[in-house]
C-alpha cells in the first residue's frame, strides 16, 4: 500500500486536501495530513519536526507531498527520515539547497507585499491572510478556512544535510505561472509536470492531481 503524507502551505491547514485525499484513499492508498502550526513563533523547522512525527506514526515507505511552502517542509522532513521516504513531490512548491529560506527564494515584490501585510497586522509576528483570488479558491467554506500564517516559516532557512537529494521527486507547477516552481523543481533534478489551473491546484483540479499522484508513485499493493 502507498502511504502518503500530505503537508498544506502557508494560510491553510489539512482541510486543503479534502478533495483530493478521499480519491486517493478510493485509488488504494492510506492518507495521513498534519495541520502546521500557526503559532506566532513556529517556523520552518518545527513544521518539519510535525511532519517528522507524522511519518514516525506510519507502517512503511512515505510519499511525501507539499503544496507551496510545504514544499520546503516536506524536504526538511524528509532529510531526516531519507530511508522511509519512498518519493517526493512538490506542487507549486517552493524548494531550494540547505540555507535557504522562502524569504530567499522569493523576489523582492513577494517579500516586500509580504513584510507590508505583516507589519500592518496587530501581531506582526502573523501574515494576514492576503486575498483568496491569489491561490484560486473561490468556495467561501474554503476562504473562512484560511489563517494568518507565521512570519518566521517564510524566514527561517532550511536546514539540509543532503540525505534530501538522494530521494526521486516531482515538481507539479500550475499554469500559467506565478513564480518558476518548475525551475526549483528542474534545479533539485525532478521530474516537472506542468498543470492548467490556479496556485490552489488541489481544489480546482482534484481529480487531475489524484491521478498524478498515485501514477507517479507506482502501483498500489
Amino acid at each position: 500500500m502507498i502511504n502518503f503524507v500530505l503537508v498544506h502551505g502557508a494560510w491553510y491547514g489539512s482541510w486543503g486536501w479534502q478533495r483530493v485525499a478521499p480519491l486517493l484513499r478510493q485509488g488504494g492508498a492510506e492518507v495521513h495530513t498534519t495541520d502546521l502550526s500557526p503559532d506566532p513563533e513556529a517556523g520552518l523547522g518545527r513544521h518539519a519536526d510535525q511532519v517528522v512525527d507524522t511519518v514516525r506514526r506510519t507502517d512503511g515507505d512515505v510519499v511525501l507531498v507539499g503544496h507551496s511552502y510545504g514544499g520546503l517542509v516536506v524536504r526538511q522532513a524528509a532529510d531526516r527520515f531519507p530511508d522511509r521516504i519512498r518519493r517526493l513531490v512538490l506542487i507549486d512548491g517552493w524548494a531550494g539547497p540547505d540555507g535557504a529560506s522562502l524569504f530567499d527564494l522569493a523576489p523582492d515584490t513577494f517579500r516586500t507585499a509580504i513584510l507590508a501585510l505583516a507589519e500592518r497586522n496587530d501581531d506582526p509576528r502573523l501574515i494576514p491572510v492576503p486575498s483568496p483570488k491569489l491561490f484560486g479558491l473561490t468556495e467561501p467554506a474554503d476562504i473562512a478556512r484560511l489563517r494568518p500564517e507565521p512570519l518566521r516559516s517564510f524566514t527561517e532557512p532550511s536546514r539540509l544535510s543532503g540525505a534530501v537529494d538522494a530521494i526521486p521527486g516531482t515538481a507539479i507547477y500550475c499554469r500559467p505561472q506565478t513564480y518558476p516552481f518548475d525551475e526549483f523543481g528542474r534545479a533539485l533534478g525532478y521530474r516537472t509536470v506542468g498543470v492548467d489551473g490556479p496556485h490552489d491546484l488541489m481544489a480546482a483540479v482534484p481529480t487531475t492531481i489524484a491521478a498524478l499522484l498515485l501514477d507517479d508513485s507506482g502501483p498500489v499493493d
